[in-house]
């Protein structure tokens, strides 16, 4: 009877845990980040050649995004000041917000046909302050949440993430057939007034470790915090390694689904309907497997299930053109790419002292997104010299020195948890 109690117990403890506020507050932030990231890309890319501008020019807008990459250039600011209203967090939060708001007003007011350079201007400034964005909700998560919520929270914030993605990416296309562009992100810029509004309602966390009191200490500080922790250059390789192989294998997935004779309506219906909540249902389950196993556990079986997930389209690619084996394949990735991305992100979050949380996390995540454009280069040139069966086996084999590296990364773990 005992050991029949305490599964209950631990599942009434998820529960608990997982419609508490702070878990909330998590989705709701996670939404508010996501939203931005596809209106200076996807949609971007929609209403410039809606309005006859040269696919040339359209690619070059791409560096736009550079902010999302370089976050942690600017990140000491929100760790060195305080700002004199709600905190050291939320005070930078609702600012950084709000002018976010502001600039993709801004750029709804635009015209690319007429101004590219004017269009370019404030995509910059709202992929700038969308980074912004970014940099003070993972801190605001990383202090808010406690070690073993860390998990559920970070699923909760990806889903939302993704859900934020959707609704501009996919959204935002279909209210572009009913309305004018400039309306369209009028609207996108209105829908953000929801994490304003989290803003002003959520807690500030609490500060346990102060505040860096001068700019060495804010900026010189905590790469010196960080690198002076046993096994740093390790650690940092093994977030450069963990989902190499799941990122190599998404950036050729459309051109794999056409190659095999899908039509480009079957591949959007099938990856958005499929692929998405497989995602969102993959963070959710992975989020309660490490509330229950903890982080390092959950590298270690999330991991693996991510190569076993990559070769589905390997089968996938044996198999041809068939319906059903593409949702499967769909399915079984983005399940097990979900999973491991809440681990992945928990994980990052666990590393960084809460002194200097806003920097380190910048400079983790920004090089979380390092393989992502160190793969993508020659990835379509190994596929087409070795085949498609064989390049997503690559892939597979891709994740393993992530794997291989997980008994250093436990130890780690250990000794900087105890």
């Amino acid at each position: 009877m005992i050991f029949q109690s305490v599964p209950a117990q631990m599942n009434a403890q998820l529960i608990r845990q997982f419609f508490s506020p702070r878990m909330l507050i998590a989705f709701l932030m996670g939404f508010a980040c996501g939203m931005p990231l596809l209106l200076t890309s996807t949609l971007l890319q929609a209403w410039m050649t809606d309005q006859g501008v040269d696919l040339a020019t359209i690619g070059l807008y791409s560096l736009v995004g550079l902010p999302y990459t370089v976050k942690f250039l600017w990140a000491p600011i929100f760790d060195r000041f305080t700002l004199p209203f709600l905190g050291r967090r939320r005070g930078w939060l609702l600012v950084v917000q709000l002018l976010l708001i502001l600039a993709l007003a801004g750029l709804g007011m635009t015209d690319p046909g007429q101004t590219p350079w004017l269009v370019a201007l404030a995509a910059l400034f709202v992929t700038l302050f969308s980074a912004s964005q970014d940099i003070v909700v993972d801190a605001y998560r990383r202090e808010d949440l406690t070690d073993n919520q860390l998990g559920l929270g970070s699923s909760l914030y990806v889903n939302g993430y993704r859900l934020g993605m959707l609704l501009a990416g996919s959204g935002g296309l279909i209210l572009a057939d009913h309305i004018s562009f400039d309306r369209v992100y009028l609207l996108m810029a209105a829908s953000l007034l929801l994490g304003v509004a989290v803003t002003l309602f959520c807690r500030e966390p609490p500060l346990t470790r102060g505040t860096p009191r001068t700019f060495r200490e804010a900026i010189v500080e905590p790469f010196i915090d960080y690198f002076s922790r046993d096994r740093a250059l390790w650690l940092l390789l093994f977030i450069l390694l963990y989902k190499i192989g799941d990122q190599m294998a998404s950036t050729l997935t459309t051109p794999f689904y056409l190659s095999l004779g899908f039509s480009k309506t079957q591949i959007g219906t099938l990856a958005k309907l499929f692929g998405f909540w497989s995602t969102i249902v993959g963070g959710l389950l992975g989020g309660a497997i490490l509330f229950r196993i903890g982080i390092v556990r959950s590298l270690w079986l999330f991991g693996i299930l991510q190569a076993v997930g990559i070769l589905s389209f390997m089968v996938l690619a044996f198999i041809g053109y068939s319906l059903p084996g593409l949702v499967v394949a769909i399915v079984v990735e983005q399940l097990t790419s979900g999973m491991g991305t809440s681990a992945y992100v928990a994980y990052m979050a666990s590393l960084t002292n809460k002194r200097f949380t806003a920097t380190q996390y910048a400079l983790l995540s920004s090089c979380m997104g390092i393989p992502r454009v160190i793969v993508a280069a020659p990835a379509g040139w190994l596929a087409d010299q070795v085949g498609w069966p064989l390049f997503f086996l690559g892939c597979a084999v891709a994740a393993v020195p992530g794997l291989l590296m997980l008994p250093l990364v436990a130890r780690q773990y250990r000794q900087d948890t105890q």
